[in-house]
């Protein structure tokens, strides 16, 4: 395992056609949308996609989906438990190795060791917070984003109703009709340090972000729904980086094409690339 000794940013271009990429529980399931009209995936639903898709990749995962769990446990508590050192160390409340607690955590789950964990759950006797050094913002979509409802009728009964027909057969289903989403990412050199966060960890995360969407289909999302269109990678010659993260991530221009009313493809758009002078640059194609 090689040590990370350079900063990292990176850039991700996604497409959405006819799908939810990230419902909002308080807005009825609708697809997340800010105040301008323009679409959100959280970067909590980011990262919930890249931690599968570390699973699928044989990686140790410490905050998985129950509907994926590989492990046969049910909690995060369940998790800790199951690594006996962890356990001995999360029981001792008087003398709690915090450091050490930290190191083994990070050692065991790929995820914790990327973008760090909050280790605070009843039965824990201490609380333990680790920094991750991959970091990730909300997608937004580059135009603003419309949204079609159609509703829904199920053509069977959940429960028996005197041999009518149940209440419960109507339903809404939300969608995008065309959306481009970008998202930004840094991976912090510092903070691999205090993880151990490696140069292999880098590359399992970049493999994670170019197969994004893959496994990960459902009525909302069907497969080829969500695309992965492109992933910028910069790889910068020192810890502290060449340029700002922001400089770097503003160096890629996204414009729709003039000629085009409204976009209905990736192709519909324009990417313009400025080059950074000693900053490593690679644009690799989503799956």
């Amino acid at each position: 395992m090689t040590t990370l000794t350079h900063k990292i940013d990176f850039k991700v271009i996604t497409s959405v056609t006819n799908a939810n990429p990230n419902g909002d529980p308080l807005n009825g399931n609708r697809p997340r949308q800010n105040f301008d009209g323009y679409g959100e995936i959280s970067d909590v639903a980011i990262k919930r996609k890249l931690r599968n898709r570390l699973q699928d990749m044989g990686e140790r995962v410490f905050v998985q989906s129950d509907d994926r769990a590989d492990d046969g446990l049910k909690s995060l508590k369940d998790r800790v438990d199951s690594v006996e050192e962890l356990k001995k160390i999360a029981g001792d409340k008087k003398k709690a190795d915090v450091t050490r607690f930290s190191e083994i955590a990070c050692e065991t789950w790929i995820d914790t060791r990327s973008f760090g964990q909050v280790f605070a759950f009843k039965g824990l006797e201490l609380s333990v917070g680790v920094r991750g050094p991959v970091s990730i913002q909300t997608a937004v979509s580059v135009d603003p984003i419309d949204i079609n409802s159609m509703q829904i009728t199920k053509s069977v009964n959940s429960v028996s109703e005197g041999g009518g027909k149940s209440s419960d057969t109507m339903g809404t289903k939300h969608f995008v009709d065309f959306g481009l989403y970008v998202f930004n990412g840094s991976i912090n050199v510092q903070l691999a340090e205090k993880t151990g966060f490696t140069v292999e960890d880098a590359d399992k995360i970049k493999e994670a972000l170019i197969t994004l969407f893959e496994n990960d289909a459902s009525s909302a999302r069907p497969d080829g729904s969500m695309t992965v269109e492109k992933v910028y990678w910069w790889e910068h010659p020192t810890k502290m980086g060449k340029a700002s993260s922001a400089k770097v991530h503003r160096s890629v221009k996204i414009e729709k094409i003039p000629e085009v009313d409204r976009a209905k493809s990736f192709d519909d758009y324009k990417v313009t690339i400025e080059p950074l002078e000693g900053i490593e640059f690679t644009e690799i194609d989503g799956l």
